[in-house]
């Protein structure tokens, strides 16, 4: 058997971890092993997860009714292909998604990433007006600071700046970016703040298939919560300028916020939703393009009369099993509470970072607090800084965020908050 520097050192030669350099000395921490909201580190070490693993365990780790209903889904198969077949965890699935999601959107493609699911939404809006004899509609608005995934379509709607386009300049198509909304949550979206996409509706809206956005949250381009106020109008101008409106609700989903999804905020409808992440309490990859009647229907009546998408693993049995269990534990769970709870903890546990120097803002929405800070954090240093600290976050640029699982308890939240607040204290500006 290996030990673990062997193993360790095989990671370090031959393995790519995200946004990271194989010869990288950014620390790597091997996990022996996961329940409730810790991780275990093979040298015994107990972290307090303040990352749901990316925003997608929700219950926590090694859930007994999680851990059953694979292990019942394994008994019958663990994968059988989507073409030409159907099984009944992906029916269920379907059923108990349309029936939780906002109103008219009653058709699902189902895919396994979040990325896939955003390159599925963007073809799908193509693949609309294709077949509405509007072929001329290719091009996307979308906002800056948004984020919708790595794949080379997804890419070319996240922030131009930070989404890598320089690398790839010439292979991604080109879309139309927009400021931000500058309106925060809560507050009310003036003209001035929608001006820009009303312009940009004007000038392209003819040949766009649609405005892509992250609503009331933007997520990993910059944990922005914006005014549910500015999402009411994009919706508005989209109808009067005939242009479909794709909502990323990836990270939002399942309750993050405070809603099941963050449009309720707005109580706005989208033409496609795409969700993933927490959909399958981060057991398995799994995610879902959600769209209305008109668009799979007038997709199904047009040339080529399929929508033109089909992954290996699309509907993989056992992750639809996963999400259906992991939506039910959601529904049967006193959630709004858990993130009411959560809120009110991040809120007096960060509150000490409002005075600090090294600080330029602190937000809190549902299950989310940030703090962010006005010099980029150093990855080096604070990431084992917080692991002495007994917690695991993961900040990038100014950011250090926490998006804990809906399960943790006022102890481990306050744990959470005061590592934050002390190491951010020892920040150098």
């Amino acid at each position: 058997m290996q030990d673990l520097d062997e193993l360790l050192n095989i990671d370090k030669n031959s393995i790519w971890h995200p946004y990271s350099a194989m010869s990288s000395d950014l620390p790597v921490y091997h996990v022996a092993s996961a329940a409730g909201v810790r991780l275990k580190l093979s040298n015994g070490q107990e972290l307090i997860d303040g990352m749901s693993s990316w925003w997608s365990v929700i219950h926590g780790y090694n859930h007994a009714k999680m851990n059953l209903a694979l292990e019942q889904q394994l008994k019958d198969m663990a994968h059988v292909m989507f073409g030409g077949l159907t099984h009944t965890p992906a029916i269920k699935l379907t059923e108990q998604l349309i029936a939780i999601t906002p109103d008219s959107l009653d058709a699902i493609f189902y895919s396994d990433s979040g990325s896939v699911a955003v390159e599925v939404a963007m073809k799908m809006a193509i693949q609309y007006w294709h077949a509405k004899g509007d072929a001329k509609r290719q091009r996307f608005i979308s906002l800056r600071s948004g984020y919708h995934g790595d794949t080379l379509g997804a890419m070319s709607v996240c922030d131009p700046e930070t989404g890598m386009h320089s690398l790839f300049s010439g292979v991604l198509p080109e879309q139309i970016f927009i400021q931000q909304p500058q309106c925060r949550f809560g507050e009310p979206c003036t003209a001035n703040d929608i001006s820009e996409l009303k312009k940009a509706l004007i000038e392209h809206g003819e040949d766009c298939a649609a405005l892509i956005m992250e609503p009331i949250v933007q997520g990993a381009g910059g944990m922005w919560f914006y005014s549910a106020d500015y999402v009411k109008q994009a919706r508005k101008l989209c109808d009067e300028h005939n242009v479909l409106l794709i909502f990323d609700e990836i990270a939002t989903g399942f309750g993050r916020t405070g809603k099941l999804f963050a449009c309720e905020h707005a109580a706005v409808v989208p033409d496609i939703m795409c969700i993933g992440k927490a959909l399958t309490g981060g057991y398995l990859s799994l995610a879902a393009t959600i769209t209305t009647k008109d668009i799979h229907v007038t997709i199904d009546s047009g040339d080529p009369g399929v929508f033109m998408h089909g992954p290996t693993f699309m509907a993989n049995p056992l992750a639809c099993s996963a999400a259906l269990t992991s939506i039910r534990l959601l529904l049967d769970s006193n959630w709004q509470e858990n993130i009411n709870r959560i809120q009110q903890s991040l809120e007096e546990g960060l509150a000490p970072c409002r005075q600090l120097a090294q600080v330029n803002d602190v937000r809190i929405l549902g299950g989310i607090g940030v703090v962010e800070l006005k010099v980029p954090v150093d990855m080096k240093t604070i990431v084992p800084q917080f692991v002495e600290a007994g917690v695991w976050l993961r900040p990038f640029g100014k950011l250090i965020y926490v998006m804990p699982p809906y399960i943790i308890c006022r102890e481990d939240l306050d744990k959470l908050s005061k590592a934050i607040v002390t190491i951010v204290s020892g920040i150098q500006i």
